[in-house]
């Protein structure tokens, strides 16, 4: 494991493989690098492999005032440019998606593909502000409670294995709600951004998401100005680089291929 700073905050990161490309992959709220190590052991033999823990998560440091999706895409241009990489394949789960649509727009010389993994599902769309609201409230009120309601409600699913479904939970509850809350509002507020990243997007979108939750093609055909693609998965969370591997990564893998050969 390595490190940068930024702004005198640790990010915390590792680097592995040897190839022309390099795969970065970033995490979703409130869980780390370590949800991809089954991806670091299948690509690192062909290519250099980088994950990263976002600030406030997994061994990255805590100590700032700004938990906004806009400010952890900083944090990972700072490590992109530190590490001198090119040649980069963006790989965000979740709110990871968002945190590399602003690491695309800040810095796309280097970049030559971007794969989002089970998210903009509802791309550019506002939650009800009395339902974000609501779920604000809740958190600040009983935090640890409130993610794991949010989690088993809409992350896992009852037929999802038990020892994922406890180890996200535990990640969860054992979050910082001092970082958990902003970030869910900043998560909440960040609609208009996300759909103007998406138009913006110089790079074809390549989406796997699961299919326990469908995914509105209109809105990627409206918002992707470079084309979508859709590789549906099927599984019972939102965890798929845990939850069935081998066929993640294989579907990963055909991404890989296609941007090398576009």
């Amino acid at each position: 494991m390595k490190t940068i700073k930024r702004d005198n905050l640790k990010i915390d990161y590792t680097i592995s493989g040897k190839g022309d490309a390099t795969l970065l992959f970033v995490h979703g709220a409130f869980i780390n690098k370590d949800y991809w190590d089954a991806q670091v052991d299948y690509f690192s033999p062909n290519h250099r492999i980088v994950t990263i823990d976002l600030a406030g998560h997994g061994k990255s440091g805590k100590n700032r005032n700004d938990w906004s999706v806009q400010a952890l895409g900083e944090d990972v241009v700072t490590l992109i440019k530190e590490l001198n990489l090119s040649n980069i394949i963006l790989i965000g789960h979740s709110i990871g998606g968002d945190v590399i649509l602003e690491v695309a727009d800040k810095i796309p010389d280097v970049i030559i593909g971007f794969i989002g993994i089970d998210n903009f599902k509802n791309a550019g769309t506002a939650l009800a502000k009395s339902q974000t609201d609501q779920a604000i409230n809740f958190l600040m009120q009983d935090f640890q409670n409130a993610v794991e309601v949010f989690a088993k409600q809409a992350l896992l699913s009852p037929s999802t294995d038990i020892e994922i479904s406890n180890r996200l939970v535990k990640d969860c509850r054992e979050f910082d709600p001092k970082i958990g809350v902003p970030l869910i509002a900043s998560s909440f507020s960040y609609f208009s951004r996300e759909m103007e990243l998406l138009q913006q997007l110089k790079f074809k979108l390549y989406l796997i998401n699961v299919d326990y939750f469908p995914t509105n093609e209109v809105l990627l055909n409206k918002y992707a100005n470079c084309g979508y693609e859709v590789l549906h998965l099927k599984g019972s969370c939102h965890y798929p680089m845990i939850e069935n591997p081998l066929e993640f990564n294989h579907l990963l893998h055909n991404i890989i291929m296609k941007i090398f050969n576009s």
